[in-house]
Protein backbone atom coordinates (compact mmCIF):
# COMPACT_ATOMS: atom_id res chain seq x y z
CA UNK A 1 0.00 0.00 0.00
CA UNK A 2 1.33 3.42 -0.99
CA UNK A 3 -0.43 6.60 0.15
CA UNK A 4 -3.49 4.56 1.02
CA UNK A 5 -3.63 2.91 -2.38
CA UNK A 6 -3.31 -0.82 -2.92
CA UNK A 7 -1.69 -1.88 -6.21
CA UNK A 8 -3.47 -3.14 -9.30
CA UNK A 9 -2.19 -6.34 -10.89
CA UNK A 10 -1.69 -7.50 -14.47
CA UNK A 11 -0.69 -11.10 -15.23
CA UNK A 12 1.24 -11.33 -18.48
CA UNK A 13 -0.16 -13.87 -20.98
CA UNK A 14 1.65 -17.10 -21.81
CA UNK A 15 2.78 -15.75 -25.17
CA UNK A 16 4.50 -12.48 -25.91
CA UNK A 17 7.81 -10.82 -26.53
CA UNK A 18 9.51 -7.47 -26.61
CA UNK A 19 9.51 -4.91 -23.82
CA UNK A 20 7.15 -4.92 -20.86
CA UNK A 21 6.75 -1.16 -21.33
CA UNK A 22 5.33 -1.63 -24.82
CA UNK A 23 2.93 -4.32 -23.62
CA UNK A 24 1.59 -2.18 -20.76
CA UNK A 25 1.05 0.80 -23.05
CA UNK A 26 -0.87 -1.42 -25.48
CA UNK A 27 -2.80 -3.38 -22.82
CA UNK A 28 -3.76 -0.32 -20.73
CA UNK A 29 -3.81 2.57 -23.21
CA UNK A 30 -5.60 4.92 -20.82
CA UNK A 31 -2.05 5.51 -19.53
CA UNK A 32 0.22 6.74 -22.31
CA UNK A 33 3.53 5.14 -23.26
CA UNK A 34 5.39 8.14 -21.80
CA UNK A 35 3.43 7.91 -18.55
CA UNK A 36 4.20 4.18 -18.20
CA UNK A 37 7.85 4.93 -18.78
CA UNK A 38 7.81 7.63 -16.09
CA UNK A 39 6.09 5.27 -13.63
CA UNK A 40 8.66 2.55 -14.28
CA UNK A 41 11.52 4.99 -13.86
CA UNK A 42 9.99 6.12 -10.54
CA UNK A 43 9.78 2.52 -9.24
CA UNK A 44 5.98 2.43 -9.36
CA UNK A 45 5.84 -0.81 -11.36
CA UNK A 46 7.06 -3.91 -9.49
CA UNK A 47 6.94 -7.71 -9.52
CA UNK A 48 5.58 -10.01 -6.80
CA UNK A 49 8.84 -9.72 -4.86
CA UNK A 50 8.42 -5.91 -4.80
CA UNK A 51 11.36 -5.48 -7.14
CA UNK A 52 11.10 -2.48 -9.45
CA UNK A 53 10.58 -3.22 -13.14
CA UNK A 54 12.35 -0.57 -15.21
CA UNK A 55 11.65 0.57 -18.78
CA UNK A 56 14.17 -1.98 -20.14
CA UNK A 57 12.37 -4.92 -18.49
CA UNK A 58 11.62 -7.61 -21.09
CA UNK A 59 8.24 -9.30 -21.42
CA UNK A 60 8.19 -12.47 -19.26
CA UNK A 61 5.19 -14.80 -19.82
CA UNK A 62 3.17 -15.36 -16.62
CA UNK A 63 4.86 -12.52 -14.72
CA UNK A 64 2.65 -10.70 -12.21
CA UNK A 65 3.09 -6.97 -12.61
CA UNK A 66 1.86 -4.58 -9.92
CA UNK A 67 1.36 -0.85 -10.32
CA UNK A 68 -0.24 2.02 -8.40
CA UNK A 69 -2.84 4.23 -10.02
CA UNK A 70 -2.19 7.95 -10.14
CA UNK A 71 -3.56 11.03 -11.86
CA UNK A 72 -1.65 14.16 -12.79
CA UNK A 73 -4.31 16.62 -11.58
CA UNK A 74 -6.93 15.33 -9.15
CA UNK A 75 -10.11 17.29 -8.35
CA UNK A 76 -10.47 18.08 -4.66
CA UNK A 77 -13.60 17.03 -2.79
CA UNK A 78 -14.04 19.19 0.35
CA UNK A 79 -16.25 16.77 2.28
CA UNK A 80 -15.31 14.07 4.80
CA UNK A 81 -16.95 10.84 5.89
CA UNK A 82 -17.71 10.24 9.57
CA UNK A 83 -16.92 6.94 11.29
CA UNK A 84 -20.01 5.80 13.19
CA UNK A 85 -18.95 2.33 14.36
CA UNK A 86 -15.86 0.15 14.46
CA UNK A 87 -14.93 -3.24 15.86
CA UNK A 88 -12.22 -5.77 15.01
CA UNK A 89 -14.01 -6.84 11.82
CA UNK A 90 -16.17 -3.93 10.62
CA UNK A 91 -15.97 -0.22 9.93
CA UNK A 92 -19.14 1.78 9.33
CA UNK A 93 -18.95 5.27 7.81
CA UNK A 94 -21.45 8.00 7.04
CA UNK A 95 -20.48 9.12 3.53
CA UNK A 96 -21.08 12.64 2.20
CA UNK A 97 -22.47 13.38 -1.23
CA UNK A 98 -19.98 13.67 -4.12
CA UNK A 99 -17.30 11.39 -2.61
CA UNK A 100 -16.65 8.22 -4.66
CA UNK A 101 -16.13 5.03 -2.67
CA UNK A 102 -13.47 3.46 -4.91
CA UNK A 103 -10.65 5.05 -6.89
CA UNK A 104 -12.11 5.75 -10.30
CA UNK A 105 -11.49 8.12 -13.18
CA UNK A 106 -9.84 11.31 -11.87
CA UNK A 107 -10.39 10.40 -8.21
CA UNK A 108 -7.69 8.45 -6.37
CA UNK A 109 -6.67 10.21 -3.17
CA UNK A 110 -10.11 11.83 -3.16
CA UNK A 111 -11.91 8.50 -2.88
CA UNK A 112 -13.40 7.25 0.36
CA UNK A 113 -11.48 3.97 0.41
CA UNK A 114 -8.06 5.58 -0.10
CA UNK A 115 -8.81 8.22 2.51
CA UNK A 116 -9.80 5.54 5.01
CA UNK A 117 -6.74 3.41 4.26
CA UNK A 118 -4.54 6.45 4.79
CA UNK A 119 -6.29 7.27 8.06
CA UNK A 120 -6.30 3.73 9.48
CA UNK A 121 -3.22 2.17 7.87
CA UNK A 122 -5.35 -0.93 7.16
CA UNK A 123 -4.65 -2.22 3.65
CA UNK A 124 -7.35 -4.91 4.14
CA UNK A 125 -10.25 -2.43 4.14
CA UNK A 126 -12.85 -3.37 1.55
CA UNK A 127 -16.42 -2.10 0.96
CA UNK A 128 -19.07 -4.78 1.48
CA UNK A 129 -21.66 -3.14 -0.79
CA UNK A 130 -22.06 -0.37 -3.36
CA UNK A 131 -23.14 3.20 -2.87
CA UNK A 132 -23.03 5.80 -5.66
CA UNK A 133 -20.68 8.74 -5.57
CA UNK A 134 -23.75 11.01 -5.68
CA UNK A 135 -25.49 9.23 -2.79
CA UNK A 136 -24.82 10.03 0.86
CA UNK A 137 -25.21 7.78 3.89
CA UNK A 138 -24.13 4.50 5.39
CA UNK A 139 -21.39 2.31 3.96
CA UNK A 140 -20.15 -0.86 5.68
CA UNK A 141 -16.56 -1.99 5.16
CA UNK A 142 -14.71 -5.16 6.11
CA UNK A 143 -11.44 -4.81 8.02
CA UNK A 144 -10.57 -8.52 8.03
CA UNK A 145 -10.19 -10.69 4.93
CA UNK A 146 -10.70 -13.90 6.94
CA UNK A 147 -14.30 -13.01 7.92
CA UNK A 148 -15.22 -10.90 4.88
CA UNK A 149 -17.12 -13.66 3.14
CA UNK A 150 -19.56 -14.05 6.03
CA UNK A 151 -20.58 -10.40 5.76
CA UNK A 152 -20.70 -10.43 1.97
CA UNK A 153 -23.16 -13.32 2.26
CA UNK A 154 -25.57 -11.05 4.16
CA UNK A 155 -25.94 -8.88 1.06
CA UNK A 156 -25.93 -11.80 -1.35
CA UNK A 157 -28.63 -13.65 0.61
CA UNK A 158 -30.67 -10.49 1.24
CA UNK A 159 -30.20 -10.78 5.00
CA UNK A 160 -29.06 -7.14 5.18
CA UNK A 161 -32.00 -4.76 5.74
CA UNK A 162 -31.19 -1.53 3.85
CA UNK A 163 -33.38 1.57 3.94
CA UNK A 164 -33.00 4.79 1.94
CA UNK A 165 -34.70 8.17 1.90
CA UNK A 166 -35.22 10.40 -1.11
CA UNK A 167 -36.82 13.70 -2.04
CA UNK A 168 -38.78 13.60 -5.28
CA UNK A 169 -41.95 15.09 -6.82
CA UNK A 170 -45.29 14.21 -5.28
CA UNK A 171 -47.84 12.32 -7.37
CA UNK A 172 -51.27 12.05 -5.79
CA UNK A 173 -52.43 9.63 -8.48
CA UNK A 174 -50.06 6.86 -7.26
CA UNK A 175 -51.16 4.57 -4.45
CA UNK A 176 -48.52 4.05 -1.75
CA UNK A 177 -46.89 1.91 -0.56
CA UNK A 178 -46.02 0.39 -3.92
CA UNK A 179 -43.48 -2.04 -5.35
CA UNK A 180 -41.51 -1.63 -8.55
CA UNK A 181 -40.28 -4.72 -10.37
CA UNK A 182 -38.58 -4.45 -13.74
CA UNK A 183 -35.81 -5.80 -15.91
CA UNK A 184 -32.75 -3.58 -15.70
CA UNK A 185 -29.78 -3.78 -18.05
CA UNK A 186 -26.81 -1.60 -18.89
CA UNK A 187 -27.51 1.19 -21.33
CA UNK A 188 -25.40 1.92 -24.40
CA UNK A 189 -24.44 5.11 -22.63
CA UNK A 190 -21.50 4.59 -20.29
CA UNK A 191 -22.42 3.68 -16.71
CA UNK A 192 -26.17 4.25 -17.12
CA UNK A 193 -28.88 1.65 -16.55
CA UNK A 194 -32.25 1.27 -18.25
CA UNK A 195 -35.47 -0.68 -17.92
CA UNK A 196 -36.25 -3.16 -20.72
CA UNK A 197 -39.07 -5.62 -21.43
CA UNK A 198 -38.52 -9.06 -19.96
CA UNK A 199 -38.45 -10.99 -16.74
CA UNK A 200 -37.84 -8.64 -13.77
CA UNK A 201 -34.42 -8.78 -12.15
CA UNK A 202 -34.84 -5.72 -9.89
CA UNK A 203 -37.26 -5.03 -7.05
CA UNK A 204 -37.81 -1.92 -4.89
CA UNK A 205 -40.38 -0.99 -2.23
CA UNK A 206 -41.46 2.65 -2.07
CA UNK A 207 -43.52 4.51 0.53
CA UNK A 208 -44.24 8.12 1.46
CA UNK A 209 -42.90 9.71 4.65
CA UNK A 210 -44.21 13.27 4.21
CA UNK A 211 -45.64 15.61 1.59
CA UNK A 212 -45.20 19.37 1.29
CA UNK A 213 -46.60 21.00 -1.81
CA UNK A 214 -45.06 19.63 -4.98
CA UNK A 215 -42.40 17.58 -3.14
CA UNK A 216 -42.41 14.49 -0.97
CA UNK A 217 -39.97 12.53 1.14
CA UNK A 218 -39.95 8.82 0.29
CA UNK A 219 -38.79 5.70 2.10
CA UNK A 220 -37.07 3.30 -0.31
CA UNK A 221 -36.07 -0.32 0.18
CA UNK A 222 -33.97 -2.02 -2.53
CA UNK A 223 -34.79 -5.72 -2.36
CA UNK A 224 -32.34 -6.48 -5.16
CA UNK A 225 -29.07 -4.65 -5.74
CA UNK A 226 -28.79 -3.44 -9.32
CA UNK A 227 -26.63 -0.41 -10.05
CA UNK A 228 -28.63 2.85 -9.84
CA UNK A 229 -31.72 0.76 -9.08
CA UNK A 230 -33.56 3.27 -6.89
CA UNK A 231 -32.79 6.16 -9.21
CA UNK A 232 -34.03 4.24 -12.28
CA UNK A 233 -37.19 2.98 -10.53
CA UNK A 234 -38.13 6.41 -9.21
CA UNK A 235 -37.58 8.06 -12.61
CA UNK A 236 -39.65 5.35 -14.32
CA UNK A 237 -42.54 6.14 -11.96
CA UNK A 238 -42.39 9.80 -12.93
CA UNK A 239 -40.68 10.58 -9.60
CA UNK A 240 -37.10 11.51 -10.54
CA UNK A 241 -35.04 12.08 -7.41
CA UNK A 242 -34.31 15.75 -6.83
CA UNK A 243 -31.00 16.89 -8.39
CA UNK A 244 -30.44 13.58 -10.19
CA UNK A 245 -27.94 14.38 -12.94
CA UNK A 246 -28.42 11.02 -14.73
CA UNK A 247 -32.12 10.07 -14.67
CA UNK A 248 -34.32 10.62 -16.56
CA UNK A 249 -31.86 12.80 -18.54
CA UNK A 250 -28.11 13.30 -18.27
CA UNK A 251 -27.31 16.80 -17.01
CA UNK A 252 -24.00 16.32 -15.25
CA UNK A 253 -22.81 19.49 -13.45
CA UNK A 254 -19.32 20.84 -14.14
CA UNK A 255 -16.42 19.59 -12.04
CA UNK A 256 -16.29 21.34 -8.68
CA UNK A 257 -20.00 22.28 -8.62
CA UNK A 258 -21.32 20.95 -5.30
CA UNK A 259 -24.44 23.14 -5.23
CA UNK A 260 -27.02 20.44 -6.06
CA UNK A 261 -26.45 17.22 -4.10
CA UNK A 262 -28.57 14.27 -5.15
CA UNK A 263 -31.38 13.97 -2.62
CA UNK A 264 -30.83 10.29 -1.91
CA UNK A 265 -29.60 9.03 1.44
CA UNK A 266 -28.66 5.51 2.60
CA UNK A 267 -30.47 5.96 5.91
CA UNK A 268 -30.39 2.62 7.80
CA UNK A 269 -28.63 -0.74 7.95
CA UNK A 270 -29.96 -3.56 10.14
CA UNK A 271 -28.49 -7.06 10.41
CA UNK A 272 -27.45 -9.87 12.71
CA UNK A 273 -23.66 -10.13 12.85
CA UNK A 274 -22.82 -13.56 11.39
CA UNK A 275 -19.66 -13.83 13.52
CA UNK A 276 -20.68 -12.44 16.91
CA UNK A 277 -24.45 -12.94 16.71
CA UNK A 278 -24.97 -9.30 17.75
CA UNK A 279 -28.01 -7.44 16.42
CA UNK A 280 -26.91 -4.22 14.69
CA UNK A 281 -29.10 -1.24 13.80
CA UNK A 282 -27.34 1.82 12.36
CA UNK A 283 -28.79 5.14 11.19
CA UNK A 284 -27.17 7.92 9.18
CA UNK A 285 -26.82 11.29 10.88
CA UNK A 286 -26.94 13.17 7.58
CA UNK A 287 -29.99 15.11 6.44
CA UNK A 288 -31.55 15.75 3.07
CA UNK A 289 -32.62 19.25 2.09
CA UNK A 290 -35.98 20.57 3.37
CA UNK A 291 -38.89 19.86 1.05
CA UNK A 292 -39.72 23.56 0.88
CA UNK A 293 -36.81 26.01 0.89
Amino acid sequence: MRNGLSPSCVVLPSRGQGALLDYLAQRLPIVSHAQWQARMQAGDVVNGARQALGPAQPFVPGLRVYYWRSVDVEPQIPFEADILYEDERLLLVDKPHFLPVLPTGPYVQNSLLVRLKNATGNAQLSPLHRIDRDTAGLLLLSKDAATRGAYQALFRNRAMDKSYEAVAPWRADLLFPLERRSRMEESQRFFLMQELPGEPNSHSRIDVLEVQGAWARYALKPISGKRHQLRVHMAALGLPIRNDAFYPEVNDPPEGDFSKPLQLLARELRFVDPVSGQQHAFRSRRLLLPLVA
